[in-house]
């Protein structure tokens, strides 16, 4: 009987264990809430009925044991101090640039990770059993909170796999997701308490409780992000040792990826921070650390922090507003954008009245009715976003947002992405789609047509019964020539706007093959891979003859660009758009090996515009840098070869003067190059970078 019993109750303790690493460590959960209880609630029962088998590495130990008298003060093996913040990119260049010369000139990796807002925590390992949890302390010494830590979501009570080392101290950050804190806010209202004040602080009092069932009720969270002493684990950089720990069962940060040189990462930076709306964490920052061990050892550290990592961080505002109604918008590529309007707030010195939801799953993480209050953040350069809802303020009138199963804009078939969260309207003609694709196509990163603004755009697409839309299609737009009499009768069209526009129409049909293909709203096709695909096959006709495999094949392009370039180029709407741009006389390329010789006068130079130029607009002046095999930075660093000054130029300007970086007025630009400076086009002056 008593071996019936052990045998289940190892079984489900397995069970929970396997349930707990999908849901902590892989993010991909395969049971609700309900049933993970079910199975707790069987071996509480298990183990209560049969005290001579339970163990301290059970998973029933995870929801708090008695009140401790106090925490054991213990010392770091390894320091654990804190990291230098920087809050530039010329300042991340400047840490890039100190690192590699204590490497003797050797060009390290680095890794760039989010900086989750949580509490700094030191989870010790012996033999795989879970035996000190000690935070940061002075740095030197901190407290054993190990009750606690065993309350911990994602905080295995034992390592699993077969290569468990002797010891092993993983760091990592504790936290409380933005949903969870939500919840506890609104107990904390239902039950009269205080309510705390931020998800951190709410961290912090959890793990400092003498009451590990207190700590438990605040459901905290795990990310190890990093390694401090360790014993039989053979890993020769930060990538290696997150991979190992993820193995061993406990969840490493999300998003992480590893870099060549600074300036990959910097340019990759942007998108950690666009993806931020779908984290369900505090974020304050980006953390920025040199991949390899060997190196750390050379860098070192100095008495305050090391010297192989350093924090990019950002300020934050935020803001409470209410959600007054929620309307959906339809993209170029045809996805439905829920978007929050607001009532208006005013954010880190400006109006905010609306955020976009982005898709139909986070309105589902969030859980957002209309008429709820909810924290709004601004944070670096990215667009105000949601973060979570106030639910201890509802009151009852608030409503769920039904997400449409049509587009809202033509009433075709929504599908959500296969594998993704998007929700895309099936109709290539949805006149919506249409007018996003058509102002993406005339704008000055695709075919720069001059005169075809956005309010154009919306009378060219519009239908009534007595006049059919003169554009119901990109090519439309080259067939506009013949329509002069019907563009004069359009609002605030007269002659002159006309002619413009006509011309603009006829310069557009010599663009290089890069803008076309830029704006035929190609999934996964902007600015740079249309330049990639433009250079290795100089023709439509190349990219056309290309199966799915030899797109991959090509550098920078990679399996999911060259599905989409293969999938647009061999649909029926795909090619009729081709053929119908080149009757009309669209430029679809040259040769590669006739495209005509061009010195890379500035090859392997990186360049900074600051200021306003008189000859060239942003675009202009990216493009012809790119041509002449440069490259156009955004920040000045002592590897900038030299900046290139125009009107009104500010602090790009005084940091090349104190680092000693050469400054070319646009006159002695245009003169080292030798040829006219853009003549055949007059773009509108325009604010450089």
């Amino acid at each position: 009987m008593t071996e019936s019993i052990q045998h289940q109750i190892e079984r489900l303790r397995r069970e929970i264990e396997h349930h707990n690493r999908l849901y902590y460590v892989e993010g991909q959960p395969e049971i609700g809430d309900f049933d993970y209880d079910q199975l707790m609630k069987q071996l509480e029962a298990l183990e209560k009925a049969h005290p001579e088998l339970d163990s301290p590495d059970s998973p029933t130990h995870k929801v708090g044991g008695e009140p401790i008298d106090g925490f054991t003060q213990v010392t770091h093996r390894l320091p654990m101090i804190s990291i230098d913040n920087v809050y530039t990119e010329a300042e991340v260049r400047e840490f890039d640039a100190r690192v590699i010369k204590l490497l003797d000139g050797a060009q390290p990796e680095y890794t760039m990770e989010y900086k989750v807002d949580g509490v700094a925590l030191a989870l010790v390992y012996e033999h795989g059993r879970l035996v000190q949890a000690v935070t940061r302390g002075d740095g030197r010494v901190g407290d054993d909170v190990l009750n606690n830590a065993r309350t911990i979501g994602g905080v295995p009570l034992h390592l699993h796999g077969d290569h468990v080392p002797p010891i092993i101290e993983i760091r990592g950050e504790a936290y409380i997701a933005n949903s969870d804190f939500a919840h506890i806010r609104a107990e904390q209202e239902k039950a009269g308490e205080p309510m705390f004040a931020n998800p951190r602080n709410a961290t912090t009092g959890a793990l400092k409780s003498l009451d590990p069932k207190k700590c438990a009720q605040r459901r905290l969270r795990f990310f190890a992000h990093g390694v401090g002493h360790v014993e039989g684990l053979d890993c020769a950089n930060h990538i290696e040792f997150l991979a190992a720990v993820r193995k061993l069962g406990v969840p490493t940060t999300p998003g992480i990826s590893v870099f060549p040189n600074i300036d990959t990462l910097l340019e990759n930076a942007q998108t950690l921070m666009d993806d931020l709306h779908n984290l369900d964490f505090e974020v304050d920052g980006l953390v920025i650390k040199v991949n390899r061990f060997a190196q750390r050892n050379v860098l070192g550290a100095t008495t305050k922090a090391p010297r192989w990592v350093i924090a990019y961080k950002w300020e934050k505002y935020e803001a409470i507003s209410r959600v007054e109604k929620i309307d959906i918008q339809v993209g170029k590529t045809g996805a439905l954008t829920p978007v929050a309007f607001l009532a208006p707030v005013e954010i880190a010195g400006t109006t905010v009245s609306r955020a976009s939801l982005h898709n139909r799953e986070e309105i589902k993480r969030l859980g957002v009715r209309i008429g709820d209050w909810v924290v709004v953040e601004k944070a670096g350069k990215i667009i105000p976003h949601v973060v979570r809802v106030e639910e201890h303020r509802r009151d009852g009138s608030e409503v769920e947002f039904a997400f449409p199963e049509t587009c809202p804009e033509c009433g075709s078939a929504a599908v959500q992405d296969e594998g993704g969260v998007y929700v895309r309207c099936q109709n290539p003609s949805c006149p919506a789609q249409l007018r996003e694709t058509l102002r993406y196509f005339a704008s000055r990163s695709a075919m720069d047509i001059e005169g075809l603004g956005s309010k154009l755009v919306e009378q060219l697409t519009a239908s009534t019964l007595e006049q059919p839309a003169l554009v119901t299609s990109l090519p439309d737009v080259f067939r506009l020539p013949q329509r002069r009499d019907d563009l004069l009768n359009l609002e605030r069209m007269g002659e002159k706007s006309v002619d413009n526009l006509l011309a603009g129409i006829e310069a557009a049909k010599q663009r290089p093959l890069w803008r076309l293909l830029t704006g035929l709203n190609i999934r996964h096709v902007g600015q740079r891979t249309a330049q990639v695909l433009a250079d290795r096959f100089g023709l439509v006709d190349e990219i056309l003859a290309q199966t799915e495999a030899t797109l991959a094949e090509v550098d920078e392009i990679g399996d999911v660009i060259a599905k989409s370039i293969h999938a647009f180029f061999s649909s029926e709407v795909g090619r009729r758009t081709v053929d119908e741009l080149r009757s009309l006389g669209v430029h679809m390329g040259d040769p590669v090996a006739a495209k005509p010789e061009v010195e890379q006068k500035l090859a392997g130079k990186t360049i900074v515009v600051t200021g306003t130029l008189q000859k060239f607009s942003r675009d202009s002046i990216k493009e012809l840098i790119h041509q002449l095999g440069g490259k156009a930075a955004s920040s000045v660093s002592k590897k900038t070869s030299f900046v290139l000054a125009g009107e009104e130029a500010g602090s790009k300007l005084d940091k090349a003067k104190e680092l000693g970086v050469p400054v070319m007025t646009e006159d002695e630009f245009v003169a080292m190059l030798d040829q006219p400076a853009a003549e055949s086009e007059a773009p509108p002056k325009d604010k450089l970078f």
